[in-house]
């Protein structure tokens, strides 16, 4: 069936079916037996139209009409009291990851803007003498590598250290992201100073042949929190995008999805930068050996990207894109 074809087909059954939706919320009339069979009905027909309509025509404008009418359906039949815990999980097990899969290609970008500058200013400091002058002089140097930029990590009291840096990381997110709808530009400088000023950090400890310092202090917290970055910079630089490349959608239509995405990005990095705020408050600066600090932070990176990716795919199996209110399909939505 051709999507022109299957709109014709099924259109009735969906303006009946906002009909009785926008009748249930408001309580216009009570409803009888009859109409709340035929709403019950109709909205799981919707459902399983929608995730036929994922799956086989992956169209934009359409996909975003059901999702929203499926969710206004579920709204007037569940009513809007929060499922608290269950919604919790969902969001971590489905929607969250679902929206960092499907923007995927924007994090591979935002990472290309993060860590080139910060390859190619690591390996020029690190290889020249003359930009090491022309960075700082060597007496300033010697004094960031040597105690600087260990101190930082233990100048305050670990747990209030680790509140200050996830306020930090979480206001340098907000900001990457929401500086992402100005056409993109100023999102993707902020990532790219950003990996700049890593690498410049890297490039001085290699010229002073004190590299394994500077890893062992930077990766047990830096692996997830540059990649919680590089996702915050992503889902901005997908709301710049909808501006400039809105696709079949109107401009307005476009940068409302996409927001509604990003916002969900954004929220769900919140637990990203807590745990990352919390290994560079009290792993980072303890006294465990390099390779045990360094090996938390491989592994809890390893744990975030195995989730992301095996829950993602998952998600997109099943037509779910990380819409902040998209409807999540319950058992028997699959099964019917």
């Amino acid at each position: 069936m051709d999507i022109d074809r299957f709109i014709a087909t099924n259109e009735p059954a969906w303006i009946r079916l906002s009909e009785l939706s926008f009748q249930a919320r408001r309580k216009l009339r009570k409803m009888d037996g009859v109409e709340i069979d035929e709403l019950l009905h109709l909205y799981q027909r919707c459902s399983s139209q929608l995730s036929f309509a994922r799956t086989e025509f992956r169209d934009i404008a359409l996909n975003s009409r059901l999702t929203m009418l499926v969710a206004e359906a579920r709204m007037a039949i569940y009513g809007t009291k929060s499922r608290g815990f269950k919604s919790f999980v969902q969001f971590f097990s489905v929607r969250f990851p679902a929206a960092v899969w499907h923007m995927r290609r924007s994090v591979l970008v935002a990472a290309l803007v993060t860590f080139l500058p910060a390859i190619v200013m690591g390996v020029w400091l690190s290889n020249s003498s003359r930009a090491l002058d022309v960075a700082a002089p060597e007496a300033l140097r010697t004094a960031y590598v040597e105690e600087e930029f260990e101190d930082y990590y233990s100048a305050a009291p670990a747990a209030q250290f680790s509140t200050e840096v996830l306020i930090n990381n979480i206001r340098v997110s907000f900001l990457v992201f929401a500086l992402g709808i100005l056409l993109c530009i100023p999102g993707i400088y902020i990532l790219g100073i950003n990996g700049a000023n890593v690498g410049v950090a890297a490039g001085l400890f290699h010229a002073a042949d004190q590299a394994p310092k500077f890893y062992g202090l930077i990766l047990p917290h830096g692996l997830l929190e540059l990649a919680a970055v590089v996702i915050a910079g992503a889902a901005g630089l997908r709301l710049g995008w909808a501006i400039v490349a809105p696709g079949d959608l109107t401009r307005p239509a476009a940068i409302a999805m996409q927001g509604s995405r990003s916002a969900v990005v954004v929220l769900g990095l919140m637990a990203a930068f807590t745990v990352a705020g919390l290994i560079e408050g009290f792993v980072t600066p303890s006294a465990l050996p390099t390779s045990m600090r360094v090996g938390i932070g491989v592994a809890v990176f390893g744990a975030f990207c195995t989730y992301i990716v095996t829950r993602g795919i998952a998600a997109a199996r099943l037509g779910i894109t990380g819409l902040l209110r998209e409807p999540i399909p319950e058992p028997h939505e699959l099964v019917a």
